[in-house]
């Protein structure tokens, strides 16, 4: 599978740059840069979903062994130019100002808020003068479950609102009402999705170190979005941009929540300041699980209506989405999941309300998919809902409503976040399906399944369709240069997080400049190397950076060609360039090298320039691309379930995706499968559990269950391309492909199974106890 079959390196399966370093223990992650002189922080956790704070006595830590410094808000705030973290994206549907404070003062609204920092010689030392922290506070009623947060008489989970309603809007097209009132049939379900933490293996942290000489700080921060923790800094500061610079060293996973610029990064960076030491901090799974945002609840209550022959007139019912305790990215995973509902399909008319409540509970955010599983799990619960009720096959009622290939492109009524209006830009949906399926064997299934039945086994397999919208413009900053040894060094705002960005831009680049992958160099997440940048979230870096890189390595190969032929007096049409030089075609000895080429275009005194193209071999780039590429999929599970224990073994995955063009086959396998099993551990264990005082019991990795090598099934995975016409690469991003369509597929899957029993799978996380529950007494 290549969409470039001229090509030598793009489409290709080239070995991964960063793996050597990485297996080989030699990775460089935030805990592992030492400092001269380090100190390390600890933080004061609420212990109290919800309490007023009567006062902090921070004397006994301030004097114990090792302790430099222990910092509440009141120590802070004479150097901080505001005291709240203002990070919400923007939306009229807001009815509460909910910005997270750097340290809370006068009210903690979730367990795991910081109140006050300690730095120490050790992290040993700094936790235990956090544990000699005295904090006098008076619970108060907390807010547990979001669905109630909205009822009347409902405690306020802030005590300075009146109510739990964070924000409210409808998004809706063509007349819903005429469409129900017609339609011979329709059919409604209640639903309960709950999505849990990103547990990525590298929790967050950072060190931060003032320089004074230069009046510098410089952080080493684990996150997606090193120019946005800049711009935050520099705010909150009275800083210019010049003073900070932030650095992405290794990241071990980031899967959404690390892409939020949290108060531990300011805090830190002006305790390094005003200690005049380095200071370190490194969260731990137990804060990770209290402070690190998270996805959680939705509760849905949708219906569809269908014509006889199961075709979709039209969506309606309304959400209410779990926001936590503060606005820390905005509303988008409630109005994502909204907007994936019904994107895969034909659907005439769409009204779905979202109300957002305010609950004591950690912030929610984007985790791996941000909210596109929701929106798919709530469309395909529904489509085989009708399918049962019409008898017609599960496959055959969304064959007939899948936006087929030749209306491509297909314009929805849809709009994005940014008011642009949703275009599906290509693909063959029917034909993905069908590729799942004939993988699947599921012509063939029901032989199967009744064979296995006569056996006393319970069987089953199901089926899930989705479109995801890829590449988040608007831009990402890429520039491209051949330094005088001949050496390209490529320098980019994306951020990596282990998806391979440095392998994705160097082949792009290499591709053009020579075919030497080890020539080059890039540069990924750091605010000195590259002035501007996005970062990593919404599968946008391949189709974002991606572009840029190509665009800039063109204009760079075309002045090096140009300056080239000058110089070796051959026209540009008989050169090409091949490795590290630039030599004449049929006739290879005849060559220049790049750095010879660079040199000739680093300018002397009083000497012309050649070619008249300016100096230096240097090319930046921030293509704009404003609208989406949309990416899209069918997953099929086939499970089997102990009736007896409730245990579901998952036997088999297929998923046929298109993602455009494939830059690297096995990167984007390799990213599929990463999304499928946290499709898994969404559809079957992992769950953020608090109790009704919004304490919370999953702390640990013993309580938060993670899908592990022993639960993974046999997965195939099919490809199919179709290249986006939006990026001149063709290409569409795919780093939460896998994991939108696959709690659906299995919640599909496990209903099929039990159908003998008349299970209806409703809700997600489903446990053997759920699974018991439904069953009922077998006689």
């Amino acid at each position: 599978m290549t969409g470039w079959p001229e090509a030598r390196l793009l489409g290709r399966d080239v070995a991964r740059l960063e793996d050597a370093a990485l297996i080989r223990g030699q990775g460089r992650f935030a805990d592992d840069i030492a400092l001269p002189g380090m100190l390390h922080a600890a933080f004061v956790r609420s212990a109290q979903a919800h309490a007023l704070i009567k006062g902090i006595d921070t004397s006994a830590a301030r004097t114990m062994p090792g302790v430099h410094a222990v910092l509440t808000l009141a120590d802070l705030r004479p150097y901080l130019t505001d005291t709240r973290l203002r990070v919400a994206l923007p939306s009229p549907a807001y009815r509460m100002d909910l910005h997270r404070p750097v340290l809370a003062e006068a009210e903690v609204v979730h367990v795991g808020e910081a109140l006050a920092v300690v730095i120490a010689d050790s992290r040993a030392l700094a936790e235990d003068a956090a544990a000699a922290v005295m904090i006098d506070d008076e619970p108060l009623p907390a807010v547990a479950d979001c669905v109630a947060a909205l009822l009347p008489g409902s405690p306020a989970a802030h005590s300075d609102q009146a109510g739990n309603l964070a924000a409210e809007m409808v998004l809706a097209y063509g007349d819903v009402e005429a469409a129900f009132a017609s339609a011979p049939h329709r059919f409604r379900e209640e639903l309960w999705m709950h999505r849990g933490s990103a547990q990525s293996m590298e929790c967050r942290g950072l060190v931060a170190v003032h320089d004074p000489l230069e009046d510098r700080l410089t952080l080493w921060n684990s996150t997606q979005t090193p120019h946005a923790s800049r711009r935050m800094i520099c705010d909150l500061l009275g800083l210019e941009e010049t003073q900070v610079r932030v650095v992405t060293p290794d990241v071990g996973g980031g899967f959404g929540p690390k892409l939020i610029f949290y108060a531990e990064e300011v805090v830190i960076a002006l305790a390094a300041k005003l200690l005049r030491r380095p200071v370190k901090w490194i969260e731990d799974r137990g804060e990770h699980c209290v402070t690190t945002t998270q996805e959680r609840d939705q509760a849905w209550d949708v219906e569809i209506a269908t014509d006889a022959e199961g075709r979709i007139l039209g969506l309606r019912g309304g959400l209410v989405h779990d926001h936590g305790a503060w606005t820390a990215r905005g509303i988008n995973v409630p109005q994502g999941a909204v907007s994936a509902m019904p994107l895969a399909y034909v659907v005439p008319a769409f009204r779905m309300q979202v109300r957002v409540a305010v609950t004591n509970k950690v912030p929610v955010t984007p985790v791996r998919g941000a909210g596109q599983p929701q929106g798919v799990f709530a469309m395909e619960r529904l489509l085989d809902r009708a399918a049962r009720e019409l008898g017609i096959g599960r496959d055959e009622i969304r064959r007939r409503n899948l936006v087929p290939g030749d209306r491509m492109p297909y314009a929805t009524p849809l709009r994005t976040r940014g008011g642009m209006q949703v275009v599906l830009d290509s693909g063959d949906y029917p034909a993905c399906q069908q590729l799942a399926l004939d993988g699947a064997g599921w012509a063939d299934f029901p032989r199967r399944q009744a064979e296995a039945l006569a056996a006393g086994r319970h069987i089953g397999m199901g089926l899930a369709n989705y479109v995801e919208g890829t590449g988040r413009g608007p831009f990402e900053h890429v520039s491209v240069r051949v330094e005088p040894s001949g050496r390209i060094v490529v320098a980019t705002g994306a951020a990596a997080m282990g998806q391979s960005t440095r392998t994705m831009l160097t082949q792009i680049v290499a591709e053009h400049l020579g075919f030497d992958m080890d020539n080059v160099t890039v540069l990924t997440g750091d605010t000195a190397a590259a002035p501007m940048g996005i970062g990593g979230s919404n599968s946008r870096q391949a189709v974002l950076a991606g572009s840029s890189a190509h665009a800039a390595a063109l204009r760079v190969r075309e002045k090096i060609l140009a300056v080239a032929s000058e110089l070796m007096e051959v026209a540009v049409e008989d050169l090409e360039i091949e490795g590290r030089d630039v030599r004449v075609k049929g006739a290879p000895g005849m060559r220049k090298s790049l750095g010879e080429i660079a040199r000739a275009t680093a300018g002397l005194p009083g000497f012309a320039l050649p070619a008249g193209l300016g100096p230096g071999l240097i090319a930046t780039e921030e293509v704009v691309i404003d609208a989406m590429a949309y990416a899209n999929g069918s997953a099929v599970a086939e499970v089997e379930v102990d009736a007896d224990t409730g245990g579901v073994t998952l036997r088999h995955i297929v998923f046929a995706h298109d993602c455009g063009r494939a830059l690297h086959p096995r990167i984007v396998e390799g990213q599929l499968m990463g999304g499928i099993a946290h499709g898994i551990g969404n559809a079957l264990f992992e769950e953020m559990r608090f109790d009704e005082n919004a304490q919370p019991i999953s702390t640990t990795l013993a309580d938060y269950l993670l899908v592990t090598a022993t639960e993974m099934p046999p997965v195939t995975i099919r490809h199919m391309e179709s290249p986006s016409p939006l990026n001149p690469l063709g290409i569409k991003g795919v780093g939460e492909a896998g994991v939108i369509p696959i709690a659906a597929a299995i919640a599909s899957a496990i209903e099929d199974a039990l159908r003998p029993f008349g299970v209806r799978i409703n809700r997600v996380p489903v446990s053997p106890v759920d699974i018991l529950s439904l069953i009922g007494p077998v006689p």
